[in-house]
């Protein structure tokens, strides 16, 4: 399993450069005969435009450092390896597609207030449209390298070079409509761009941001891991997943999984292992950790009460989910989790809950634990 990670990791990070570096050169290509093109022509949209294609290849830049770093292998001050890098280096990229839009919008608002007519030969108008053609392929390319990979910095790049080539076409028309009419739309397509480049930046500082904080699980992944589990015949349940991630492509999931409480610790032990094979074959999942709920088997009495309990509990419509009932009648002890919404705070859910049940079974011990609304 482990040497399998490593060479999928390996060919991902190929994937990533290789790409990143055809970014570059393509970027630095355009960027040098548009600055040119918009120089000669005194032309302050196409110019922007040249800084926009210098702005992505530094980006790609930085996504092949954040790609080699974040490739570095566990050690023991990092464990769990360091993968989380690579949204770093996502957060950087927005940040200068960011600059790139603010510094747009303020030379654009320069040239309104002197304006300066611009010079298109035929030859710069050419050059322009070729370069929308260019940032068309590459960005279709780069996002469907990143798709296949999974990397949230080539997944961005492909959108910003797609988003690109709308703001070239845009300078293309502007300077068809100048060259025929005589009316110059440069400073006013300028501010056009400034604002797309800083609207895109945004977008991707709020993805970056949301894989950074922690975003809530994938549903479709969340009930395909849980349908593996239940397809066990001993598992009548599967409750409380989490998903850790420490990386594209590097995750950790714990779970607990609600089984008789006739089963030996051997029994468990060999189900457990056979689950961490499943689940990783059918969806690269790591199981990192599995807890046990066990379920009366024997209690005829269980059952009359777990129904009452239940019907009670999701009574209240901050209850999301209640699971783990055991019934110890020897002790006199009920315990069971609630998942409760977030239009509650869990002490104040918890509070009703003892105060309703306290009622209806004095006699007995009752532990309510309370779980957060994490995963589908």
């Amino acid at each position: 399993m482990a040497e399998n990670n490593q060479t999928m990791a390996v060919n991902r990070d190929r994937v990533i450069i290789r790409t990143s570096v055809i970014g570059i050169l393509t970027n630095v290509l355009l960027a040098a005969f548009k600055a040119t093109v918009g120089i000669l022509s005194n032309s302050i949209a196409v110019i922007l435009d040249a800084v926009n294609n210098l702005s992505d290849a530094l980006s790609s830049v930085i996504t092949i450092v954040g790609t080699k770093l974040a490739g570095r292998l566990p050690d023991k001050k990092h464990p769990l390896g360091y993968g989380r890098i690579e949204y770093l280096s996502a957060m950087i990229v927005s940040g200068i597609v960011l600059y790139a839009g603010i510094t747009s919008a303020v030379e654009s608002v320069k040239k309104i207030i002197h304006p300066e007519k611009p010079d298109y030969s035929t030859v710069s108008l050419i050059i322009i449209a070729v370069a929308v053609v260019a940032k068309v392929v590459l960005g279709k390319y780069v996002k469907a390298q990143g798709k296949k990979v999974n990397s949230g910095s080539l997944v961005a790049s492909g959108s910003d070079a797609l988003n690109d080539a709308i703001l070239s076409t845009s300078v293309l028309v502007c300077a068809l409509i100048f060259k025929f009419t005589g009316l110059s739309l440069e400073a006013w397509v300028g501010i056009v761009i400034a604002v797309f480049i800083i609207k895109a930046g945004i977008d991707m500082m709020k993805e970056t941001l949301n894989e950074i904080l922690g975003a809530r699980a994938d549903k479709e992944l969340t009930i395909r891991i849980k349908q593996l589990m239940t397809e066990e015949k001993e598992i009548r349940g599967a409750y409380d997943l989490v998903i850790n991630n420490y990386g594209p492509d590097k995750n950790l999931v714990s779970i607990h999984m609600e089984i008789p409480d006739t089963m030996s610790a051997r029994d468990i032990d060999k189900l457990t292992r056979k689950l961490e094979r499943k689940i990783y074959k059918e969806t690269g999942m790591i199981v990192a950790a599995v807890g046990i709920y066990a379920y009366n088997t024997e209690d005829t009495k269980a059952g009359e009460i777990q129904k009452n309990v239940r019907e009670l509990v999701m009574s209240h419509e901050w209850a999301v989910q209640m699971h783990g009932f055991y019934l110890d009648t020897v002790a006199k002890e009920i315990r069971f989790d609630v998942v409760m919404s977030f239009d509650i705070r869990p002490r104040e859910g918890l509070k009703v809950l003892y105060e309703e049940l306290g009622k209806v079974y004095p006699d007995y011990d009752i532990e309510i634990s309370p779980d957060v609304d994490v995963s589908d």
